[in-house]
């Protein structure tokens, strides 16, 4: 590293512009902060030496110069909120039924912009790998770009002193000369302080500033960013955070999604309330919807935990732990966790009955034989003597380019083929049989599978969530905030007042309201025979 020792005696690090004593442009290096012999000195920094302005020869001063662009950082947060606002466009994955392939349902829901949605990953966006990268290169941005910044800043204005070079002097902004031999420095040190002034004095030499915590805002605002980008990060651990989703079907109790086995919920009722129809105050806005709508939904649950360790294949001994109603913003918490309400879907169907009958007499019978739609059986054995294999199970069936598909685990249409072994026969007939269907695949079949009852009963959605991470994100908010009030509702001041043999020169910056540094100058050197100074850079527009 070069020093550089200023003709004051101080000894400045490699890159500094103005001397951290006495304010003396240093030779050779003005061209760092934009400085010329005719114009004002840039103060953004105080002409410290920052290391990307400095260095500029191995590969980790390029990354360190990389990151610490103020407008590299700025298009890093640009990109990250453009994806993550595309990443809002079409419901990710994790939103979509779980039995279903990604790579076809983003193609036949929403089309090519799906497709292309897919294709580039947004399906997946906030756990993606150049997600994360983005997230953490903006963290990097800010770390590199704080500490390149406030360390020679806070050393600077630390190490400045109140005499100061006069090429300084007359390079501010705001600067004034008197030439009178009446100028009263005690009553500017005592107007000073008045102001609430911090006054330092060295031989005669006056530096009074107030405020100067406020340059720190900035930096503060880059703390309370890291701390809210960490906590984002954080809901990346599954310890740390939980959004998962469960389906209930009433009588049915499940495991909840995301807690390990550790909880089940048992769904006892699902309640659905609707506006009345010949309610005066919503026929109007009932008749314009076309459907009725719902007033409020709730689910009557019952949370137990798993009290023994989880074996594969084994059932589980529960023991009840909490017994409420869901409803939604009234969510069910439990341990760690909380359940909410957050969808539903009626008249699911529960069993189908069906029967075996001649295929040209729908009223003669050969047996019934019932499907549990959540458990369905591979063969059903009639008294009468017939088997019955359930060949295929489509739960919500549509067709496909001419075959039978199903787009969904949930038996919302559900459709069968069945394998018909009359008594003694080897040989099956299959049957093709659903809601409103009854194909004969063969066109050589004796029998018919017909149905002949079926139940249906509602299934509630709840959102499963679990998150430490709230303390860190706000946290994080709570400091941005500081910074922001800290850099926004202060500015930093500071008057230098230069003796002269004839007089005196006054110089003022600041980092922001210029209009109200040259008030409040205008209001110390009242009574001290000190002219008002000018602004300079006014003078010159």
């Amino acid at each position: 590293m070069n020093n550089i020792t200023c003709e004051c005696g101080h000894v400045n690090p490699e890159g500094t512009v103005l001397c951290e004593s006495c304010g003396k442009p240093i030779e050779n290096n003005q061209h760092i902060d934009g400085n010329n012999d005719n114009g004002l000195l840039n103060m953004r920094y105080d002409g410290s030496a920052r290391r990307s302005q400095t260095y500029n020869r191995t590969s980790i001063d390029k990354i360190w110069n990389f990151f610490s662009s103020v407008k590299v950082g700025v298009w890093l947060i640009v990109i990250t909120v453009i994806a993550s606002a595309v990443g809002t466009i079409f419901p990710q994955e994790m939103y979509i039924p779980p039995n279903i392939d990604a790579a076809t349902h983003y193609a036949d829901q929403y089309g090519l912009a799906g497709q292309i949605y897919y294709q580039l990953g947004f399906h997946n966006l906030f756990s993606s790998w150049w997600y994360m990268l983005l997230l953490a290169m903006i963290g990097i941005s800010i770390v590199i770009a704080s500490i390149d910044r406030f360390i020679p800043l806070y050393k600077t204005l630390k190490t400045q002193k109140p005499r100061r070079h006069d090429l300084f002097m007359k390079k501010q902004r705001i600067f004034g000369e008197t030439e009178s031999s009446s100028v009263n420095l005690e009553q500017v040190k005592t107007n000073l302080k008045k102001s609430r002034f911090k006054v330092t004095e060295q031989d005669g030499h006056i530096l009074a500033e107030k405020n100067r915590f406020a340059r720190w805002g900035p930096y503060v605002n880059h703390i309370g960013l890291i701390i809210f980008l960490l906590g984002t990060l954080l809901r990346f651990i599954p310890a740390l955070y939980v959004d998962d989703f469960v389906w209930v079907r009433e009588g049915e109790t499940a495991v909840i999604n995301g807690t390990e086995g550790q909880y089940y919920i048992k769904n006892k009722e699902f309640i659905l309330e609707t506006y009345d129809e010949d309610d005066e105050r919503f026929q109007e806005a009932l008749q314009n919807n076309g459907s009725p709508v719902p007033k409020t939904y709730q689910t009557n649950a019952v949370i137990y935990e798993r009290a023994d360790p989880i074996v594969v294949g084994g059932d589980p001994e529960l023991e009840k732990i909490k017994e409420d109603q869901l409803k939604v913003n009234h969510p069910l918490k439990f341990g760690s966790f909380a359940l909410y309400q957050a969808s539903y879907q009626l008249n699911e169907f529960k069993e189908m009955t069906f029967k075996i009958h001649d295929k040209n007499n729908e009223d003669s019978s050969y047996g019934q034989f019932t499907i549990d739609l959540s458990e369905p059986k591979s063969e059903y054995k009639l008294e009468s003597g017939y088997r019955v294999v359930l060949d295929s199970y489509f739960p919500e069936y549509e067709l496909k380019d001419g075959a039978p598909v199903s787009v969904s685990r949930y038996p919302k249409n559900p459709a069968f083929v069945f394998k018909v072994f009359p008594p003694g026969e080897s040989e099956p007939e299959i049957s093709f049989a659903g809601i409103g269907a009854n194909v004969d695949a063969t066109g050589e079949n004796d029998y018919k599978v017909g149905l002949v009852d079926f139940d249906v009963r509602d299934v509630t959605g709840l959102t499963v969530r679990k998150d430490y991470t709230l303390p860190f994100i706000a946290l994080g908010g709570a400091i941005f905030m500081i910074g922001v009030i800290q850099g926004m509702y202060w500015n930093h001041r500071r008057i230098w007042i230069k003796p002269k043999e004839n007089g005196a020169w006054i110089a003022g910056h600041t980092n922001k309201n210029w209009f109200a540094l040259r008030r409040e100058i205008d209001k110390v050197i009242v009574d001290t025979g000190i002219e008002p100074p000018k602004d300079q850079q006014e003078m010159e527009s």
